[in-house]
């Protein structure tokens, strides 16, 4: 893979801030991919359960608020779960195309929402879903329904959130819909268990972002000469996810050296919790209506229908 230079000298400019970072979007290779499907599976991780309960057990309030013969555009599929949960109960939707970075990810989708509505156009994406190209050539007469699942924009920072949901909105007609998945706030111990599972996966994905950066930018950095640590943190109302040098650390990625010492962790990952009056806000914010609000009966995870 040809390097971008510019992209190189972003992320050493993140890696020698204060705290040094790494952008989250690097834990995505087919590596990280994989284990990310494993967090979900883990006992103590319960948003991806949990949003696919709502989907498969309260799917048709979502469906009856959404309409017929939408274009259902997924942004980062990852596996084919909640897809196929969702287009079940839609009625008549057009096309499906869901978005992915990863490659591997993306046919695992296409192929089972394939193979389970072999009548539905799929038209998948491989790239970031904030390209033009994402949007293209899709049905003109179709309304766009955007699934953005997974809770993930609570890796956004709130400025970076409303200003991606602004993006997005600059990229859907008025009337068109976001079908938005965020995890709620809730016992601090069940949020700190489920980004420290005892089997230790959410520990390996985050070790794998290194070996992603080896791998791409021609690092050394040596993962298991760093501990994974994350907790909620209650005043910002997020999970940190952080990489603690065991000791004073050299590396070398780009041609450039860096250095790290256990004082000094590495800032992998926010995941920010809501509650219904942040999310009331956010939407607001964004330029959209909030239509419906649909969470599981214990109130740990919420999947809103919101309108441009």
């Amino acid at each position: 893979m040809k390097v971008d230079r510019a992209e190189v000298r972003a992320l050493i400019k993140g890696l020698r801030a204060t705290p040094p970072r790494i952008p989250a979007r690097y834990f995505y290779d087919g590596t990280g991919s994989q284990l990310f499907d494993l967090i979900t599976q883990t006992p103590e991780y319960y948003p991806t359960r949990t949003e696919l309960s709502i989907l498969e057990q309260r799917g048709a309030r979502i469906a009856a608020c959404v309409g017929k013969e939408v274009a259902l555009i997924e942004l980062g599929c990852g596996s084919a779960d909640k897809a196929l949960a969702l287009i079940g109960h839609l009625s008549s939707p057009s096309v499906y195309r869901p978005i992915d970075i990863s490659c591997d990810a993306l046919e695992r989708t296409t192929s089972a929402v394939r193979k389970s509505y072999p009548a539905l156009a799929v038209s998948p994406f491989w790239g970031d879903f904030m390209e033009d190209a994402a949007y293209a050539d899709l049905p003109e007469a179709a309304r766009r329904l955007v699934y953005y699942s997974g809770s993930t924009i609570g890796n956004f920072d709130p400025h970076e959130a409303i200003g991606f949901l602004r993006c997005l909105r600059d990229r859907l007609s008025r009337g068109d819909q976001l079908l938005l998945a965020v995890d709620l706030v809730k016992d601090v111990g069940l949020l700190n268990a489920a980004y420290n599972d005892a089997a230790g996966v959410t520990a390996a994905f985050n070790r794998n972002v290194l070996a992603h950066l080896n791998a791409r930018f021609g690092g050394d950095f040596e993962p298991d000469a760093f501990e994974h640590r994350a907790f909620y943190q209650p005043e910002k109302r997020r999970v940190e996810m952080h990489l603690v040098p065991r000791a004073n650390i050299s590396v070398t990625l780009g041609g450039e050296r860096l250095d790290f010492a256990p004082e000094r962790a590495i800032h992998t990952e926010n995941s920010y919790k809501f509650t219904i009056d942040d999310l009331r806000l956010l939407a607001r914010q964004s330029g959209y209506a909030i239509e419906e609000m649909v969470t599981d009966e214990r109130a740990w995870f919420a999947v809103a229908i919101l309108r441009a």
